[in-house]
C-alpha cells in the first residue's frame, strides 16, 4: 500500500488527512516514482481553501502538491528515458504529496547528483515561477524591483535571479528575516500597511517591476507608478481581473531543468526552512500560512535522526489562533533547530550488506537514535 494526502472539503490544514491507497500503476508513457521529498506552496493553501474554484477546480477527494523528487519504482509501456532505481525530479498537476506518484515521462528529469533531496523535491513551483517572473519582465540592470514575501521559496529565488541580472531588489518580510535577505543583496522592508511609503523611504529611484508573492499588494504597485504589465502575482486573481496585475504560473520541464542546473552549480540557493514527515502535513501548512519562513518547507518521506539533533517541541500547536498577528521574535541560532535529514533508505541497506529493497513497496521505517 501507498500513502497520500487527501482532503474532502474546503478548509484550513485541519481538513487534510493521510490515507492508505493502493500503489498506483504506470500506464502508457507514465513512470511510477517512489517519492523521497515533496515541497508545499501557498497556491496549494489557496486551492484547498476554495479560493476561485472556477479557476482552480477541485474534485473531492482531492490530492495536494505538484513537485517531488524520488526514485523510479516502475515504468509503463512506451517509456524509454527512465529505468527502475534512477533518481528523478519532476511535477504533476496535483497529488505529489504521497509516498508514490505516477507522472508522465515528459514531466520528469534526472536529479542532479549534487542536489539534496529536499531541494530537488521542492524546486519546481518556486524555481520555475521565479524564472518566469524575472525573464517574463526582462528584469536587468537599471530595474528597481519590489518583491513581497521575499524570504519565501519563490521570492528568495526571484530575488537572486534579479540580482544576478543587475537589478536593485527591495523585499518585504518579517523583521526576523532581514539578515536572511541581506545575504542575497536584498534591501529588506518589514511587512506594513503603507508599503509604497516604506519603499520610497529606502530608494529615490522609480520602481520598475513588482512581484507580489504575498497577494493583495497590487494597489501598492499602482501607487508606486509601476505599469500593470510589470506587476506579476501568483494568487491575486482580483488584481488580475481588474487589470492591475498579470497572473504568473509555474513553468514546464525545460524551465525546471534550467533552474535545477543553476541550483546544482550553486549559482542560486534554495534555503530549506523546515522538513516535516508526511504524517505532520497539517503542521507543515500551518507553518507555511504564517508566511515568515525563510525558504521552502518540505515533506520528507524517509526522515533520519542524528546525534545532537535539536527540534523545537510542540512548535505549531497553538499557531492557528495567531495567524496574522505580529509576534516578537528572538534571534535563532541555527543549531537550535536542525531539521531531520532526508534519506532514501539505500545507504542503510548497503551498509548492512542487504539487498536493495524492491522499489514500489513500502520499506520498514528506520528508527532514529534516541535523543
Amino acid at each position: 500500500m501507498a500513502q497520500a494526502v487527501r482532503f474532502s472539503e474546503f478548509g484550513g490544514p485541519d481538513v487534510l488527512e493521510v490515507v492508505e491507497i493502493p500503489v498506483p500503476e504506470a500506464a502508457q508513457g507514465e513512470v511510477l516514482v517512489e517519492v523521497v521529498a515533496t515541497g508545499i506552496s501557498p497556491v496549494e493553501s489557496a486551492v484547498r481553501l476554495g479560493a476561485h474554484p472556477e479557476r482552480w477546480p477541485v474534485e473531492f477527494p482531492s490530492g495536494q502538491g505538484r513537485e517531488f523528487a524520488g526514485i523510479v519504482a516502475g515504468t509503463g509501456p512506451g517509456v524509454t528515458r527512465f529505468h527502475r532505481g534512477e533518481e528523478v525530479m519532476g511535477y504533476v498537476a496535483r497529488g505529489a504529496q504521497a509516498t508514490h506518484v505516477v507522472v508522465p515521462e515528459a514531466q520528469l528529469l534526472p536529479k542532479p547528483t549534487s542536489l539534496p533531496w529536499e531541494v530537488a523535491g521542492s524546486l519546481y513551483v518556486a524555481g520555475t515561477t521565479a524564472l518566469g517572473a524575472v525573464e517574463g519582465l526582462n528584469i536587468g540592470a537599471g530595474d528597481v524591483v519590489v518583491i513581497t514575501a521575499a524570504a519565501g521559496g519563490v521570492g528568495c529565488l526571484a530575488a537572486q535571479l534579479a540580482k544576478a541580472r543587475g537589478a536593485v531588489v527591495i523585499g518585504t518580510t518579517a523583521q526576523a528575516r532581514f539578515d536572511f535577505l541581506r545575504q542575497f543583496g536584498v534591501i529588506p522592508l518589514e511587512y506594513g500597511a503603507d508599503l509604497a511609503a516604506n519603499v520610497r523611504a529606502v530608494t529615490d529611484q522609480p520602481v520598475t517591476a513588482f512581484l507580489d508573492f504575498l497577494g493583495g499588494q497590487a494597489a501598492s504597485a499602482a501607487e508606486l507608478g509601476v505599469l500593470p504589465s510589470r506587476v506579476f502575482t501568483t494568487t491575486d486573481w482580483a488584481a488580475v481581473e481588474d487589470n492591475f496585475a498579470v497572473k504568473l504560473y509555474a513553468g514546464d520541464t525545460i524551465a525546471l531543468g534550467r533552474i535545477a542546473q543553476l541550483a546544482a552549480e550553486r549559482q542560486i540557493r534554495l534555503p530549506i526552512a523546515d522538513v516535516f514527515p508526511l504524517a505532520d502535513i497539517g503542521d507543515a501548512y500551518r507553518q507555511l500560512d504564517q508566511r515568515d519562513s525563510a525558504g521552502k518547507i518540505v515533506i520528507g518521506m524517509k526522515l533520519v535522526g542524528y546525534d545532537r539533533q535539536k527540534v523545537k517541541p510542540s512548535r505549531l500547536k497553538e499557531q492557528d489562533v495567531t495567524i496574522g498577528v505580529p509576534t516578537p521574535h528572538t534571534p535563532l541560532n541555527v543549531e537550535d533547530m536542525l531539521p531531520p535529514v532526508i534519506g532514501d533508505g539505500r545507504a542503510r541497506q548497503l551498509r548492512h550488506g542487504e539487498e536493495p529493497h524492491p522499489r514500489g513497496t513500502p520499506e520498514p521505517p528506520e528508527q532514529p537514535p534516541e535523543q
